[in-house]
């Protein structure tokens, strides 16, 4: 079979189906998509309401719990401890299937029928504000958080400890701040791309290092300040001059950061560890993973976006842990042999279904806990089970159903919370003209600031306790925001200044460092005009030549595909020219 062109039915752009994934979609007994990669990924981020919460009441306990649906959203959610709890049953909802309606339409009315869970949080322990996590002590509004303790304002954090303010942090995170795609450090702050690193500020690309400053590219390294190699107590008189615990410092140290990211760090096109066959980036120990980010351990996939341990999986977005033979699937945990899921773990055989637990053998369920053999969430025997999921089928296929995840029409989150509002922002206008739905009521307050940004202390050691109990408003969006104990406890310990931004802006600057989960074709920069090599020397003046490259005085000509846009300043370099710059 050849490569197939077809025209998206979302973007109207043309996309390329390969022989390969034919082969995939025969395996799995699914038509080939009729949306293109971006959009069918565009479609799973509207289901996913990560980071915006509300109070509502337990619709049947009545009490106050945190959830992602707003008190205005026509559904029933329960409090985790009801949802779990046996004070319900799943099979009550139950109903036949109209073989004169459309599926989705069927299926959003059970939606709104049956309880939802308020938040995807399990095994946790005084971690009350957080999602899409578990086995987290003392978790404050953090998400995606597993396996770590005494976590703030993070995300996609595991096994990790007294850390705020921190993303991607893989593995193994300690004593972090404002510290991103990470694993093993300790005590770092400002830190892009750290591993084995300790007491290192304001730092990209550094592996094996211990106390280095304002640098970049380093391995190995000790005692570097502003790449440039210091003994240990020179080093630390540098360090010194600089009062860290003052907002005034911080603010320029931190513009110093953005132009060193932009001007004289070397990127790497694409961060690819132990992988082979594979492209995307931030993969780490995969084999034959294609077009896919943030994914580790994990063999045989394509457009999976935040994968652990996923095997042989295409169209997947935020899975781990033993998920297998998947396809369109968000949110889910230990599946085998499902498809179009959402928030569905420990299962198999599991198709068109929205949080389902521990479950086998569904079809159009809803919030089965131990299920087999249901279709809309009525029990069935076996023999009438795939009789009826086989009708059903040719019906979808009928109606042009079957092969498309759940529409963003009928998400019981409405886009602007989502993720997609945040990786594929549009207008509350273009989101209402596609049939979508936007909410008006996102929480918070403005203008009820009891203390002034400008009256706020420049160093820590003068904020006092009575802070706890004040108003402040963000210094770029404007939203009201308080501080909690634990996390002015926080900043005097590491001598950090008082924030003068909500925790949203403060993901948001993080945020925007990030390259996209996208490629783009581009040319290596190395020996590109006006760009040097800024290595750690004894004199910053003297920068590298790149003459002992393997392209000589000429410009590298190697072409790659790229996290980077065209866009973007950094300097991007291939595999080559940065392994012999960095090594």
């Amino acid at each position: 079979m050849q490569n197939k062109i077809k025209q998206c039915h979302n973007c109207k752009k043309n996309f390329t189906i390969e022989p390969e994934d034919f082969n995939f979609y025969e395996k799995i007994k699914v038509p080939p998509p009729t949306w293109c990669f971006e959009c069918r990924q565009l479609r799973r981020y509207a289901w996913r309401n990560e980071r915006t919460l509300y109070r509502r009441n337990c619709d049947l306990c009545g009490k106050s719990t945190v959830t992602i649906y707003s008190p205005n959203k026509p559904y029933k959610v329960y409090c985790n401890e009801c949802w779990w709890g046996d004070g319900w049953d799943h099979t009550s909802y139950g109903r036949d299937f109209d073989f004169s309606r459309p599926f989705f339409e069927q299926f959003s009315e059970l939606q709104h029928e049956v309880p939802r869970m308020a938040l995807l949080n399990k095994r946790s322990v005084n971690s009350e504000y957080t999602n899409h996590s578990g086995d987290n002590k003392n978790v404050y509004l953090s998400f995606t958080t597993f396996y770590s303790e005494n976590v703030m304002y993070s995300t996609w954090m595991r096994t990790s400890q007294d850390c705020m303010d921190c993303s991607f942090i893989y593995d193994k995170g300690e004593r972090l701040y404002e510290t991103m795609d990470s694993r093993y450090s300790y005590q770092c702050q400002y830190g892009i791309f750290l591993k084995d690193c300790s007491t290192c500020y304001y730092c990209y690309d550094c592996h094996g290092c211990n106390e280095c400053f304002m640098s970049s590219n380093l391995r190995n390294k000790s005692y570097v300040f502003k790449n440039k190699q210091y003994s240990r107590e020179e080093y630390l008189k540098k360090k010194k001059e600089y009062e860290l615990c003052s907002f005034v410092t911080r603010e320029g140290l931190n513009k110093e950061f953005k132009d060193l990211l932009e001007q004289s760090a070397i990127h790497r096109y694409v961060v690819s560890e132990r992988s082979t066959n594979s492209n995307g980036s931030l993969l780490y120990d995969c084999k034959n993973v294609i077009d896919s980010f943030e994914m580790d351990r994990s063999e045989d996939c394509k457009y999976v976006y935040g994968g652990i341990e996923t095997k042989d999986c295409m169209d997947l977005y935020h899975v781990g842990w033993n998920t297998e033979l998947c396809y369109e699937c968000h949110g889910c945990t230990r599946l085998s042999n499902c498809q179009f899921c959402h928030l569905c773990y420990d299962g198999m055989n599991i198709f068109y279904s929205d949080t389902c637990q521990n479950s086998q053998n569904l079809f159009g369920c809803v919030s089965v806990k131990k299920g087999d053999y249901m279709i809309f969430n009525k029990k069935y025997n076996k023999a009438d089970y795939k009789a009826l999921k086989e009708k059903i089928i040719e019906h979808m296929k009928k109606t042009g159903e079957y092969g498309e995840f759940f529409p963003p029409q009928i998400a019981p989150v409405y886009y602007n919370e989502t993720q997609g509002n945040l990786y594929m922002p549009m207008t509350k206008e273009e989101i209402l003209a596609k049939g979508w739905y936007w909410e008006d009521n996102i929480p918070g307050t403005f203008g009820k600031e009891t203390i002034m940004s400008v009256d706020i202390p420049d160093k820590i050691e003068d904020v006092p306790e009575s802070y706890l109990s004040e108003i402040f408003a963000c210094v770029e969006c404007s939203k009201n925001y308080n501080i909690t104990r634990n996390e002015l406890l926080f900043y005097r310990k590491e001598n950090l200044p008082f924030p003068r931004r909500c925790s949203n802006c403060r993901y948001r600057r993080r945020f925007d460092l990030r390259p996209l989960r996208k490629l783009w074709h581009r040319q290596c920069m190395c020996g590109s005009t006006g760009h040097s090599t800024l290595r750690v020397s004894d004199s910053m003046s003297s920068p590298q030549a790149t003459s002992r490259h393997f392209h000589g005085e000429e410009k590298c000509e190697v072409e790659f595909e790229t996290c980077y846009s065209p866009e973007r300043v950094e300097r991007v370099y291939c595999e080559k020219c940065y392994q012999q710059e960095v090594y």
